[in-house]
């Protein structure tokens, strides 16, 4: 007992929300299966590569696996509103798996094509779209409101761990065994989260009804349901200034890297592993702190950093001084991310919540997408610095306007005794 109070005084949230069985069996599976995600996207990549030798068909299959989440995800929020997270869950990870054998015996048998590579990959992306919004959905069924705030963070974080150490694993399994061994691997991943799906015990209730037309009905009351809710607009907002003004600098930091530092793909690995390592912090950071309260206030005034690490970074001219700007950024990125997140996971009503997510997932993922378009066409005119610096000075204007409307919300967001769970 008294080890057990001792490690909870020490690790707060991250204590408390790995002592609920369920939830702890859905983060290791997740976990595990996040790790064979990022090795199978490597994996992926290098064999589009030897395959191909062209830029072209790397960037054809990288728009192939991320298109379907813009697309689908509102979709699938409605889908698992209202047929269950766990049936979804089940029935895209068993398929996912099936994916991962497929390329495995494709690769092992010396008969895949970059076309099976391309139709595979629009397989696997349609998947994750389809599982996405119930995966993140489900975690408030798993914990008490107390500990959602440790939950989520302990999500992000194993998130961001895993993209350091999949591409890792899969870089040295690729280099002494073959890509066929590594997709091999990813698919027993794939396939040990899907059994444990199968022995989670989720409160599904309401959520049994069967696929119909009236789905378009489900869309329409969500979309309804997020302008009509005052806080939760309120963060979809500052989410949209983030995703359209702030994030677009990440898919243009290979520009940054050689025109401003002067460096390669060495300077932006040093960039991204910042950003990356900034991420982590955050998350555990917010794991171990466990408190909804007080979580209104820092997302706002994470826009205000984030714009003002973003402006620091485009006048350095030093790696290095550039690298510890980013590390900033990505620490506040993430909070404002799981922040916002988890208010929302705390009010939205439970019948709405998946849906809700999918579109703080169209957001987090499609807005950074048009951002980064928009800004690289205009840097081709105006400059990479002044383009960027000049979305990190439009946030703070909409951090300006935020300020007054955020002690108006807080009360509102954080209350735990939000809608009842299910």
């Amino acid at each position: 007992m008294a080890l057990s109070i001792n490690m909870t005084g020490r690790f707060g949230g991250i204590s408390r929300a790995l002592s609920h069985r369920e939830y702890r069996r859905f983060f290791l599976g997740n976990f595990t299966s996040t790790v064979g995600r990022w090795m199978y996207r490597m994996s992926v990549g290098w064999l589009t590569w030897e395959l191909t030798k062209s830029t072209s068909w790397l960037g054809i299959v990288a728009f192939a696996e991320i298109f379907p989440t813009v697309v689908l995800s509102f979709i699938a929020g409605a889908i698992a509103d209202r047929i269950g997270y766990g049936r979804v869950m089940r029935a895209c990870q068993v398929l996912i798996t099936m994916v991962g054998i497929a390329f495995a015996a494709l690769i092992l048998g010396s008969w895949i094509t970059i076309e099976l590579v391309l139709v595979l990959t629009i397989s696997y992306g349609t998947l994750e779209a389809l599982s996405t919004p119930a995966r993140m959905s489900v975690v408030h069924s798993l914990v008490p409101a107390e500990d959602l705030t440790a939950a989520v963070a302990l999500g992000s974080t194993s998130f961001n761990g895993a993209r350091f150490l999949g591409p890792a694993i899969a870089g040295l399994l690729i280099a002494y065994m073959s890509i066929g061994v590594v997709m091999s691997i990813c698919a027993v991943m794939f396939l040990q989260f899907y059994l444990v799906l199968n022995f989670l015990r989720i409160n599904e209730g309401g959520r049994n009804r069967k696929m119909s037309l009236e789905l378009v009905s489900d869309m329409k009351q969500g979309l309804i349901y997020v302008f009509g809710h005052r806080g939760i607009g309120f963060l979809m907002l500052l989410l949209a200034a983030t995703g359209l003004l702030i994030r677009p600098f990440m898919e243009l930091l290979p520009g940054f890297s050689e025109q401003v530092f002067g460096r390669g793909a060495e300077g932006m690995s040093i960039l991204l592993s910042s950003i990356g390592l900034g991420a982590v912090f955050s998350g555990l950071w917010l794991a171990q702190r466990g408190e909804t309260r007080g979580l209104t206030r820092m997302v706002a005034q994470s826009l205000m950093i984030c714009a003002v690490a973003l402006i620091l970074f485009c006048v350095t001219e030093y790696l290095w001084l550039g690298a510890a700007f980013l590390f900033v950024l990505g620490y506040f990125m993430l909070l404002a991310g799981i922040g916002a997140q988890t208010l929302i996971q705390n009010v939205v009503d439970s019948s709405m919540r998946a849906r809700v997510l999918s579109l703080f997932v169209l957001i987090s993922w499609g807005l950074p997408a048009l951002g980064a378009v928009a800004m690289g066409w205009l840097a081709e005119y105006i400059g990479l610095r002044e383009v960027v610096g000049g979305g990190a000075v439009l946030t703070l204007g909409v951090w300006l306007w935020a300020r007054p409307v955020t002690a108006r919300m807080e009360t509102g967001l954080e209350k735990l005794d939000s809608p009842e769970r299910g």
